[in-house]
C-alpha cells in the first residue's frame, strides 16, 4: 500500500516536471540569454532556465549563466539592454 502511494507521488512529480518544461516561460529580449547579451553574444534559449528580476522574466542558456548574471544583476542587465537595443532588428 505504501509503495503504491510513493509510486503515484513520484509519477505525479515527474508529470508535473514535464508539464512545467512544456510551458516554458517567455522572457525579455525575445528569450535570448540575458548573460549572453551582457557579454555581447546572442544566445537563443527556450527559457527553461530563467529568473524574475524587478518583475520581469529573464532567460538563460544554462544555470551557470544565470548564476553569473545574478552576481550583479543591475550591471549585467544594463549591459544586456545596451547590447540588445543596439543589435536588435
Amino acid at each position: 500500500m505504501i509503495r503504491t502511494y510513493v509510486t503515484s507521488a513520484l509519477a505525479g512529480a515527474f508529470a508535473l516536471g514535464l508539464a512545467t518544461a512544456a510551458i516554458a516561460a517567455t522572457g525579455e529580449f525575445n528569450n535570448m540569454c540575458a548573460e549572453g547579451l551582457a557579454l555581447h553574444k546572442e544566445i537563443k534559449t527556450d527559457c527553461s532556465v530563467n529568473t524574475v528580476y524587478k518583475s520581469k522574466t529573464y532567460c538563460f542558456g544554462s544555470e551557470q549563466a544565470k548564476q553569473d548574471f545574478m552576481k550583479d544583476p543591475a550591471a549585467n542587465l544594463a549591459k544586456a539592454e545596451a547590447y540588445y537595443s543596439k543589435h536588435q532588428g
